[in-house]
């Protein structure tokens, strides 16, 4: 069996092809790469990994169902991730998107570029970290750190910074306008921010 590698998997006109002929080949290496980041987004939508994983295989079943009628408007690794969003709403009783903003201190603008990235790393981030804080430590800080942001928050930031969306991708994804989606990405970035600067302060009292 040839699986297909990263590069592949971008190329959405041929993996289609191979897809839409039944070349189960083509669908085992789709599985394989997505499962884990469709898993994980699940997860931050239902909040246990046993629905998370139900949500997962609702959501192939229905790409097996709907392979036919893609028609390339996003990129498949959008259009899987939309698919995923709209099981995984399907299966709580409250819908997300009813409470697009959370409540939460707005983020000074003046603390992100253009990108929405940090304009300044973390105090000294560049300098000592090893001496300051083990990495496999700050790690773990960031990975808390995510679970305990509020859902949309912690699905923002999962698909831009882990998943590589862009910002439109991911609008496209959770349903979300530019302005909220920016918003809650800002919020997302400070409170994550915020706990590692805690972290490295904490580990330079030490």
């Amino acid at each position: 069996m040839t699986l297909l590698g990263s590069e592949a998997l971008d190329a959405d006109g041929e993996l289609l092809g191979r897809l839409r002929s039944g070349d189960e080949d083509a669908f085992v290496a789709l599985v394989d790469h997505y499962q884990p980041s469709m898993l994980r987004l699940a997860w931050s939508m239902v909040g246990s990994r046993a629905v998370a994983e139900e949500v997962v295989q609702d959501t192939w079943m229905g790409v097996v169902r709907g392979i036919e009628r893609f028609e390339g408007r996003s990129s498949l690794k959008t259009w899987l991730f939309r698919i995923l969003v709209n099981r995984a709403r399907s299966s709580v009783s409250r819908e997300l998107h009813n409470a697009p903003f959370e409540s939460a201190r707005t983020v000074d603008p003046a603390r992100f570029d253009a990108d929405g990235h940090w304009a300044d790393p973390v105090d000294q981030w560049a300098e000592e970290v090893d001496a300051r804080l083990d990495s496999s430590a700050l790690t773990q800080v960031v990975a808390d750190a995510l679970q305990g942001l509020p859902p949309r928050q912690r699905q923002v930031v999962l698909l831009r910074d882990v998943e590589g969306l862009s910002s439109e991708e991911a609008c496209q994804v959770l349903g979300l306008t530019q302005g909220n989606q920016r918003i809650l990405l800002h919020r997302a970035r400070a409170r994550l921010r915020q706990e590692v600067e805690t972290e490295l302060w904490r580990s330079q009292r030490c």
